[in-house]
């Protein structure tokens, strides 16, 4: 078992340590609600077929692929889907610092790929929703694991201080019960 000196010194410097992707998610989170999301700088290019594309997502992912390899453009780091609408369909992949679409257009030899890059603040709300890489995945992942070590010996911290055992007690309960409220309400 910790002492509660080792407890207050991994509770300090884990908080050190994961102090800059806490405020990245707080501010990003906290700016998201309110509908800042930052911007693009969006360019399209039309794509010369031999036959119409089909919503065919491995088809579309290889030419999609092909077109940004002709024009300098690495794959965006998230996952590539097909989104229908009615009788329309594009692929979309998205990444932390860009996203591309490949859409028919009215002429079935011609598709269109759009490319928008990230702005610098788009790029970490990206990052936030998980539209990055596998490596910020893995610290995304370690930063939640931090978060509730930090949140737990910040309880047990509070609780092994007889002064503040009832205070920790009543105010884990507003906790649970705003939370409740909130959720309901919502």
């Amino acid at each position: 078992m910790l002492s509660r000196m080792q407890l207050m010194k991994l509770h300090a410097l884990l908080a050190a340590f994961m102090l800059p992707v806490a405020c990245m998610f707080l501010f990003t989170g906290a700016l998201y609600t309110w509908g800042v999301k930052g911007s693009y700088d969006i360019k399209y290019h039309p794509i010369q077929l031999d036959r119409p594309i089909q919503p065919n997502l491995e088809e579309l992912v290889v030419l999609a692929q092909s077109e940004l390899q002709k024009l300098a453009i690495a794959t965006p780091s998230g996952d590539a889907k097909i989104k229908t609408a009615g009788n329309h369909f594009t692929l979309e992949w998205t990444g932390s610092k860009k996203d591309i679409a490949l859409d028919p257009t009215d002429n079935p030899l011609i598709a269109r790929l759009t490319v928008k890059h990230t702005n610098w603040y788009r790029n970490l709300v990206q990052l936030h929703k998980a539209k990055g890489g596998i490596l910020f995945k893995i610290y995304a992942a370690g930063f939640a694991i931090a978060l509730a070590l930090l949140l737990i010996s910040g309880f047990i911290m509070a609780w092994q201080t007889p002064k503040l055992q009832r205070l920790t007690l009543v105010t884990s309960l507003l906790g649970i019960g705003s939370f409740i409220t909130v959720v309901l309400l919502s």
